[in-house]
């Protein structure tokens, strides 16, 4: 079984390409469980299962969580299967489009593949479209009591879910604590990605990921734009943020209408292959 890793800011995929795999039409739950474990397996925040058939672009992705569930979207998975793409030689420096379960996204190709720029989508407040339980509302300032804690959040979706929530410190400690019941929250019908979020300045933003079905997470591309974009509904940023993380940072422009422009890096890691002992330790 053939993969290809990459690393965006720290947050590691790995390519699967369906062309290596024929007759299979996707990695099973438990395939996915062994892969992804950091110990056992070759060890990743994810999957990537692409290039797929699509009919709204020339190229499908389908994304999945160490987990086994599947994501919607992920920036930096999407930016990550560009440069895999490129490296491959399927594109080149003109623009392309890439379909993912959470909407089609437009990407541009910089600096050899090392730095991609991709249009998220636009982010919306809606409790509906999130989802998050209760009346129709824009999720804005509500609050969220957790543990011992009341934390005030806005939810977000750019094709993926997220709660978004200021605080006037941050640390891996409080998104390793509070992220997992958070993610789980019934307010959460799909459970959800967490960012708490620090200001720095009107055009710098602190935050610390807990990913749905992955974990703490390094960086990521889609809570980096939802935390952008919730700090500019707050009045708390500019139309230009730039997201500090820890495994980094990614350029994060506002569009009207909350349209995302994200621009990140991505680091090729290396390629193999999976061997079928892999699959005989149950994880």
């Amino acid at each position: 079984m053939r993969f290809y890793k990459y690393h965006a800011l720290g947050n590691d995929y790995l390519v699967m390409d369906p062309a290596d795999y024929p007759g299979l039409t996707a990695p099973n739950y438990d395939h996915i469980r062994a892969i992804c474990h950091r110990n056992y397996g070759a060890g990743s925040d994810g999957i990537l299962w692409g290039p797929i058939r699509s009919t709204r672009a020339p190229f499908g992705l389908r994304i999945f969580n160490p987990d086994g569930s599947e994501a919607e979207k992920s920036g930096n998975g999407l930016r990550i299967f560009a440069r895999y793409l490129f490296d491959r030689e399927k594109v080149g420096d003109a623009p392309f489009t890439i379909e993912t379960p959470g909407g089609v996204v437009d990407v541009l190709i910089r600096h050899g593949g090392k730095l991609i720029t991709i249009d998220m989508g636009r982010v919306s407040f809606t409790s509906e479209k999130i989802p998050v339980a209760g009346p129709l509302r824009e999720v804005v300032g509500e609050k969220l009591a957790i543990q011992d804690r009341e934390f005030t959040f806005t939810a977000a979706t750019i094709g993926n879910p997220h709660c978004v929530i200021p605080l006037g410190e941050i640390s891996e400690t409080i998104a390793r604590r509070y992220g997992p019941d958070i993610e789980t929250h019934p307010s959460f019908p799909k459970r959800t990605n967490v960012q708490f979020l620090k200001v720095i300045d009107r055009a710098n933003i602190q935050i610390e990921i807990w990913e749905r079905g992955a974990g703490y997470t390094l960086a990521s591309g889609s809570s980096s734009s939802a935390a952008a974009a919730a700090a500019h509904r707050l009045d708390l940023v500019d139309r230009n943020v730039t997201v500090h993380m820890p495994g980094g940072h990614i350029g994060i422009e506002i569009g009207d209408e909350f349209a995302i422009r994200m621009t990140g890096p991505v680091t090729r890691v290396a390629e193999g292959t999976l061997h079928e002992e892999l699959f005989t330790t149950k994880v």
